[in-house]
C-alpha cells in the first residue's frame, strides 16, 4: 500500500475543509480528489466583477466623510468623531476630531503601506501586515476595514452561491475565499450584495472557518445624491452586548484631492482637524 501526502482546499456548497491529509488509496483517486477540489475553488469572473463593482462604488473614484464611531460594550460606551478621505483603491486618510484627548489620532494608507500617527508622540508608525488586522483604537473595526483595504480583491478567490429577491432588488451572496498562502487574517469572507451594488452585510471567518465578526449596512437612503447606508455596523460572534457602529454626519464622492493629502506630512498636519 502507498501513502500520498498532499493539501487541498476544498469548497462544497456550505462546507470547506483545508488541511494535509493522509490517504490509503490508489494515486488515480488522489487526482481525482485534487481536481474536483481546484475546481470547486476556481475563481467566478462574474463574482470578482460583482465585489470589484461593489468596493469601487462604496469608496468611489475619491471621497470625503465625516463620521462618528460609537464603541459599545456591556460596561461602557464612548463616541469619537472622524473625518477622511480616500482617492482610488489604495489610498486613505483618517483622523480623530473628538473627543479632545483623541484629537489628532490618524492612519494613512498609501498603495500596500500604512501609518499610524499618535500626536502625543509626534510619532507616525509603519504598520507591518500583521498588524492590518489590529482592533482601531479600540473598536470592532481593523486598520483594514477603516481603510477599506482593496486586499478583499488581490487576495481571495469569488464565487456566487445564492441569488435572491428582496425589496425589489436581486441580492446576490459572495463567498470569498483566501488565496493559499496570502497575507490575510481571514480565511473566507460572505459578503451580501444589491444589485445596484451597495455591500449590505460582510462576515468575517478565521482560517479554521469560524466566524469572527460580521459588519451589516443600516438606514440605506439618498446621501449627497448617492444611495448609500448612512451607518455600519460591527459586531463580534464571541461576546453579546459588544458593537461599533459609525454613522455619517457628511459624505461626498468624485471630489478634486490633491497628492500631498495623501502623504506622512499631511497625517502628522493639525490643519487636517
Amino acid at each position: 500500500m502507498i501513502y500520498y501526502r498532499i493539501k487541498v482546499q476544498c469548497n462544497w456548497v456550505h462546507f470547506k475543509y483545508s488541511g494535509a491529509l493522509m490517504y490509503k488509496t490508489p494515486l488515480f483517486s488522489v487526482i481525482i480528489l485534487f481536481l474536483l477540489c481546484s475546481k470547486i475553488v476556481a475563481a467566478d469572473p462574474e463574482a470578482l466583477a460583482l465585489v470589484e463593482k461593489a468596493f469601487d462604488y462604496w469608496r468611489g473614484m475619491s471621497s470625503y466623510s465625516e463620521f462618528s464611531m460609537t464603541i459599545h460594550r456591556p460596561d461602557f460606551e464612548r463616541t469619537m468623531i472622524l473625518k477622511g478621505w480616500t482617492r482610488g483603491r489604495g489610498d486613505a486618510l483618517f483622523f480623530v476630531q473628538q473627543p479632545p484627548k483623541d484629537a489628532g489620532n490618524g492612519s494613512l494608507k498609501k498603495g500596500k503601506e500604512m501609518w499610524s500617527y499618535n500626536p502625543k508622540i509626534n510619532r507616525a508608525i509603519k504598520l507591518p501586515p500583521s498588524m492590518m488586522s489590529q482592533s482601531w483604537m479600540g473598536s470592532d473595526f481593523s486598520n483594514d476595514d477603516l481603510a477599506k483595504s482593496d486586499s478583499i480583491l488581490e487576495d481571495y478567490d469569488h464565487i456566487i452561491v445564492d441569488k435572491s429577491v428582496d425589496d425589489g432588488h436581486e441580492i446576490f451572496t459572495v463567498e470569498s475565499v483566501a488565496k493559499e498562502d496570502a497575507p490575510v487574517v481571514w480565511g473566507k469572507q460572505i459578503l451580501k450584495i444589491r444589485d445596484d451594488f451597495i455591500l449590505l452585510n460582510e462576515q468575517f471567518y478565521d482560517e479554521d472557518m469560524v466566524l469572527v465578526k460580521e459588519m451589516t449596512a443600516e438606514n440605506i437612503d439618498d446621501f449627497s445624491g448617492r444611495i448609500f447606508p448612512r451607518s455600519w455596523t460591527m459586531r463580534r460572534t464571541d461576546e453579546e452586548d459588544r458593537f461599533t457602529r459609525l454613522e455619517y454626519v457628511a459624505l461626498e464622492f468624485d471630489i478634486e484631492i490633491e497628492d500631498k493629502m495623501f502623504t506622512l506630512a499631511s497625517l502628522k498636519s493639525k490643519k487636517r482637524l
